[in-house]
């Protein structure tokens, strides 16, 4: 591969400001900062400040979202992840893009080589699904449907509309102009353990998995837990588990490496320890980044609901609610990734796919957009325990930082 030039990033100034940020809502060594909380709300505001000093045009849109506009010439490439949290959340999942994007457009600036070159970076808001997944880059974006201002609801009822209103924001976001950029760039932690048991610095991210999601109903008979003969029972939820059994066989059978699925939701009805369920409800996730393996599984499901109902006595409904595709992402830009691993860590990163979607799923509808990993020890995330080394931290910034500048340069 041929050698570009390196930027210089500040790795102090990077670990400084990421562990400046985990003190917005710092719980023990993670964070709580959902989204329009204070812990939040304040963290865009600092936020805010540093895209100023780093002599951006800031401004916090409508929704929440961070963006610093660069003022130089054209072509511009945009950096950027998000800041908030799960309920109880780790402190780098988002943060880290954020702050890389923060100290890569700071380090280009004081390059006299790549002074000139323009770069905005965004904090997106609600990229953890607290009201509406990926709300604050569907805005900016215009994918966002004009009712979910008004209709998104928390988990505990709490409504977008009020959050926002209590933010002080007005649901307006930013708008972005499609001429104004080259390509989006994103650094994430891996949230997986692939690149820590490979003992690999670096991923780079060719594809995104694609998610199915399924509401899957099982409807039985309500009946006294005691006194109701086995023989004579329509219960639901022990359908249900039977039914989950055997479906975890069957997608273990023909499974991919890459191919995972989830039960994480479950309720039954009328949920009473001395009545016998009447009625279960789950909710099943398929993810892969192959569209046809999608497919067979998700035939697999079809198949077992229309034969399995009556050795189980109940009635069975199959719901189809998300059909998320998988994405493949910009082989130009991942050549330039290659490169920039290549010349920092060498034999130490790898090409890979993410099974979590990332807001970079989005932005290569528009534009030309690739996405790095960075390890996840243990490969635990969206936890207090969630961490990466600092010199991997360092490492990933760099890589970025490299990559940004040749892609400027290559489309001057």
């Amino acid at each position: 591969m041929q050698t570009m030039k390196s930027i210089a990033i500040n790795p102090d100034r990077l670990l400084d400001n990421l562990y400046e940020l985990r003190k917005f809502g710092q719980y023990k060594t993670g964070v709580v900062r959902q989204v329009y909380s204070r812990a939040d709300m304040d963290s865009r505001r600092w936020l805010w400040e540093q895209m100023v000093q780093a002599g951006l045009d800031a401004r916090i849109d409508g929704i929440g979202n961070v963006i610093g506009y660069s003022g130089k010439s054209l072509p511009t490439l945009l950096l950027g992840s998000h800041t908030d949290s799960q309920p109880v959340g780790g402190w780098l999942d988002g943060s880290y893009g954020v702050i890389c994007a923060l100290e890569i457009c700071r380090a280009l600036a004081e390059n006299p080589d790549t002074a000139h070159m323009s770069v905005d970076i965004a904090a997106w808001a609600d990229e953890q699904n607290t009201y509406h997944d990926f709300l604050g880059c569907q805005g900016f974006l215009g994918l966002l449907p004009p009712q979910v201002i008004n209709t998104a609801i928390r988990n505990d009822g709490h409504r977008l509309e009020d959050a926002l209103l209590a933010a002080g924001l007005d649901g307006i976001s930013e708008q972005f102009l499609p001429d104004r950029y080259l390509g989006y760039l994103g650094i994430h932690i891996e949230q997986g353990p692939r690149l820590d048991i490979a003992q690999k610095t670096v991923g780079v991210v060719n594809q995104i998995a694609g998610c199915r999601e399924f509401s899957v109903s099982f409807f039985g008979q309500s009946n006294h837990a005691g006194s109701t003969p086995m023989a004579m029972r329509h219960d639901a939820g022990l359908a249900m588990m039977e039914f989950v059994s055997v479906l975890n066989r069957r997608y273990h059978q023909q499974a991919t490496r890459q191919s995972v699925w989830t039960i994480g939701e479950v309720q039954l009805d009328p949920g009473a320890a001395c009545v016998i369920p009447g009625k279960a409800v789950m909710t099943l996730q398929l993810r892969d980044p192959s569209e046809k393996q999608l497919e067979r599984m998700e035939q697999v499901l079809w198949q077992m609901s229309r034969v399995m109902h009556k050795g189980l006595k109940v009635d069975i409904q199959v719901e189809k609610t998300i059909n998320t595709p998988p994405v493949q992402l910009d082989g130009k830009v991942q050549e330039v990734l290659c490169q920039a691993a290549e010349q920092h860590c060498p034999q130490r990163w790898q090409v890979m796919s993410s099974g979590a979607i990332h807001n970079v799923a989005l932005f290569s509808r528009f534009m030309p957009s690739g996405l790095l990993f960075v390890p996840s020890i243990g490969g635990v995330s969206h936890s207090v325990d969630e961490d990466t080394s600092e010199e991997d931290l360092i490492t990933g910034c760099q890589v970025m930082a490299d990559a940004a500048a040749e892609l400027i340069s290559l489309a001057s």
